[in-house]
């Protein structure tokens, strides 16, 4: 068999440790949340709205309130009800800088956290068109979560996200005409799949993750 030279060795591990300096392998970092949430403390959490009946706008407030918190430790949040009610509870009626001071005094919060949940084409697996009918089905939805975060010292928008998603729902009831009610049971099992989605990609500014460099 025949030798290979020292030198030719030698030349061979410089190329293979250069190699693998211009290749390190890759591993896994993890980021924090591109936003920090504990400078912005203490938080009121406004029940969000939805454009229909039920009770997905409560899951979604909930749902939202936990993932904005997953990775920031400990943030304290205080819920100061529906947006109706803590507007009258200062004596107002729309989204002014006024209110959202007046809020924020008395409730003891710096920021405030508003959101929307809007259902659009709502298309039911069955057909009920007597008014005088209704049954709980199952349909798609096309819905879109819509989040805003108030400075509330001076009513200024800090930060906002949106994200669309189509799911099918359980447990609608249909009732004549293009009504529907989304209040079921268990809302957990008829709309959780629907508002994960939508809550996941709305707060992940707020969330750190595994990244592979």
């Amino acid at each position: 068999m025949p030798r290979i030279p020292v030198r030719s060795v030698a030349v061979l591990s410089l190329v293979l440790l250069a190699g693998c300096a211009s290749n390190p392998p890759a591993h896994r970092v993890w980021v924090g949340p591109r936003i920090d949430l504990k400078p912005l403390e203490i938080i009121g959490m406004v029940d969000f709205t939805s454009t229909s009946k039920g009770s997905l706008a409560e899951l979604a407030t909930r749902r939202f309130a936990e993932a904005a918190r997953r990775d920031q430790d400990m943030v304290r949040m205080i819920d100061v009800g529906s947006g109706p009610a803590a507007l009258a509870s200062v004596g107002k009626s729309q989204w002014t800088p006024e209110a959202c001071r007046a809020i924020a005094r008395e409730h003891g919060v710096k920021t405030l956290i508003r959101g929307t949940l809007t259902l659009s084409n709502v298309r039911p697996n069955v057909q009920v068109s007597a008014l005088w009918r209704s049954g709980q089905v199952t349909a798609q939805v096309d819905a879109t979560l819509e989040v805003e975060m108030v400075e509330a010292e001076t009513g200024a928008s800090i930060w906002s996200r949106s994200a669309s998603a189509t799911r099918s729902v359980a447990q609608v009831s249909v009732y004549g005409g293009n009504s529907f009610d989304f209040n079921a049971a268990d809302p957990e099992a008829a709309y959780g799949d629907l508002v994960g989605d939508l809550v996941s990609r709305v707060a992940a500014d707020l969330q750190g993750s595994w990244q592979t460099q």
